[in-house]
């Protein structure tokens, strides 16, 4: 837990720094706390029993342990993913609202749309907004220029005068 919290430390450190910056600092501090935390890992595995509950957890990282390093090269990313978890308690997972999605389908889409809402509200996007104008726009708006229609690209479209119009 302390070379965990060492890591957390440097994330405290670094943060609202620019991506670039956070890849310096993280490569000279917390690279070589992750090589150790690393190799203090695999030696667990190797003096605990197979099948022992903490080599289970232990394995579950080392086998996604290129992910889990993904913060080290790209300022961009997170160590952790809280910011995430925290955009989706407005949403209430594993109720029985989700019996209402029909099939596996509906649920992929009703996935899709809690993505496309909370992505709005993390860029503080009215959602409704968002969507009603996006709909209104999409079939005439050209294929290679969707990424405006984003929610960190969009801006509403100005209403038209009907005076002007005519």
């Amino acid at each position: 837990m302390r070379r965990i919290d060492a890591l957390f430390e440097i994330e405290r450190a670094i943060n609202g720094k620019s991506a670039a910056e956070r890849v310096e600092t993280r490569q000279k501090q917390s690279r070589p706390l992750v090589e150790d935390l690393h190799a203090y890992l695999r030696e667990q595995v190797l003096r605990l029993s197979r099948g022992h509950d903490l080599v289970k957890a232990i394995n579950y990282i080392l086998k996604r342990w290129p992910a889990f390093t993904l913060f080290l090269d790209d300022g961009r990313v997170c160590l952790s993913n809280n910011a995430a978890e925290r955009g989706l308690r407005g949403i209430a997972l594993g109720r029985k609202s989700w019996l209402f999605c029909g099939s596996d389908r509906g649920a992929t889409r009703a996935a899709a749309m809690y993505s496309l809402i909370i992505t709005c509200k993390m860029n503080r996007v009215d959602p409704q907004a968002w969507l009603a104008d996006v709909l209104s726009r999409i079939a005439d708006h050209s294929a290679h220029r969707l990424d405006e229609l984003a929610p960190w690209n969009w801006t509403p479209e100005a209403p038209v005068n009907s005076a002007q119009a005519a």
